[in-house]
């Protein structure tokens, strides 16, 4: 009972950290309003057009726009104060979804107003996302970083329990509907800014005046570029996600087209159930991701989700599929926690925050491939199409696998220190925001 005690105090050892838990708390809200629009931006594309190249399109917009503001957001989580770059962020994704949830509301939405509310979520998440994740080392250093990660991760992975079949729920009731749903998304998204508003002014790690953000945008792919470790990373968490991430893009079409079933409350079943393996994975990674072995079980739970995108093209019916979601959403859960981790102790402070838009990239990549795998699955079939998302991040991690498998003991140890010789400068004066704090 002591050992169990033990192990469940080590799982939530981060969010006894006061300024952690309000951080915890304004990812929750935003997680939770943007996992409710994911849906809800799937539903209304395919309800207007009844086209998966339509869905895809939408997705594009949002993965273009990250494509551009993730880097610039990595240049602004290094250079500005974080705390600033996501209140802006969290200000401009509660104005998207009141917005979206207006025009709906209204009865005036159009295709175009939801590849507008992309492009504005898009640019702010690729903002929000560097700066969130490169405040949490300052909040808890390094120590404890892999548990707030997981934490973190858990937090999004729960919201993901919640928010499909709770937006699914609030579209099918008349009194809602689908524009109620987006103003509630609105409302959690306000009360994130607030949870921001109470972090501490934590000033930016790097002591040097202005520069031009694009010399320092190409700086942070030149410092990936010179750290193999980073660099191999960082493409396979690009590939990997950019192809097996979007069989998300296809949960609606597959529920009301391939398994003939009309209620939007059954997309946010099968959505709601990935998140059911995201969970039992979380709990039991958040006390294990600073230990030894973290990389294998990276290579692991990846391999999983990969190949469980291959499961889930040939499931025969929508419950096999549920069951196929879950075990995909357990791989998911485990890859994305434990790569993010893996990055920020491979990475020098002065970088984390390009580190991170680098990596963040991915989901850029997502929603860049969604259209043409789109425009695939209406050429070849949807099926066939998500067997070849499946096929290709399953060989981008047994490549990844190939490449590093000698060096998994350095991996693990990281290098947050390499020598300066590199093109890469590093912030002289540099303390952490932990070291500042009084031991009350």
């Amino acid at each position: 009972m002591a050992r169990k005690r033990s192990r469940t105090s080590t799982a939530f050892s981060s969010l006894k950290i006061p300024d952690y838990r309000r951080l915890w708390w304004a990812g929750t809200f935003s997680f939770m309003a943007v996992q409710m629009q994911f849906l809800l931006r799937g539903i209304l594309a395919w309800d207007l057009t009844e086209r998966d190249g339509a869905i895809g399109l939408i997705y594009l917009v949002f993965g273009f726009t990250m494509l551009i503001a993730t880097p610039l957001g990595g240049v602004a989580a290094d250079r500005l104060s974080k705390r600033t770059v996501m209140l802006w962020s969290q200000l401009v994704l509660s104005l998207a979804a009141v917005g979206m949830g207006a025009a709906v509301v209204a009865g005036v939405e159009q295709f175009w107003m939801l590849a507008v509310a992309g492009f504005l979520q898009g640019s702010a998440f690729g903002f929000y996302g560097p700066a969130r994740v490169a405040f949490t080392t300052e909040l808890v250093g390094r120590e404890q970083l892999g548990n707030a990660i997981t934490l973190s991760l858990l937090s999004m992975n729960g919201t993901r329990v919640i928010a499909p079949s709770f937006a699914g729920a609030l579209a099918g009731v008349a009194i809602f509907g689908i524009g109620g749903a987006y103003m509630v998304a609105g409302g959690l998204s306000v009360l994130s800014f607030v949870a921001v508003l109470r972090l501490p002014k934590v000033p930016p790690v790097s002591r040097r005046g202005p520069t031009n953000p694009f010399v320092e945008m190409w700086d942070g792919v030149r410092y990936v570029s010179e750290r193999k470790h980073l660099r191999r990373l960082l493409i396979s968490s690009f590939l990997v996600i950019m192809f097996g991430f979007n069989y998300v893009v296809f949960i609606p079409a597959l529920v009301k087209d391939t398994f003939n079933l009309d209620n939007d409350s059954w997309v946010g079943l099968i959505s709601s159930a990935s998140s059911i393996g995201a969970l039992a994975v979380g709990f039991w990674l958040a006390s294990r991701a600073d230990q030894p072995g973290r990389w294998r079980v990276m290579v692991i739970t990846g391999t999983i989700f990969a190949t469980g995108v291959v499961a889930l093209a040939v499931a025969p019916d929508f419950w096999m599929a549920v069951v196929i979601v879950v075990v995909i959403g357990g791989g998911t859960s485990g890859y994305q926690t434990l790569s993010n981790a893996i990055a920020l102790n491979l990475a020098e402070p002065s970088h984390q925050g390009r580190v991170q838009s680098l990596l963040q990239l991915s989901f850029a990549g997502f929603g860049i491939a969604a259209l043409p795998l789109g425009l695939l699955a209406e050429a070849i079939g949807r099926r066939q199409a998500m067997v070849v998302m499946g096929l290709a991040g399953t060989v981008a991690i047994v490549v990844y696998w190939m490449l590093e498998g000698s060096d998994a003991e350095t991996i693990e140890a990281g290098i947050p220190h390499e020598p300066a010789a590199t093109s890469s400068e590093v912030s002289p004066g540099y303390v952490s925001y932990e070291s500042t704090q009084s031991p009350c």
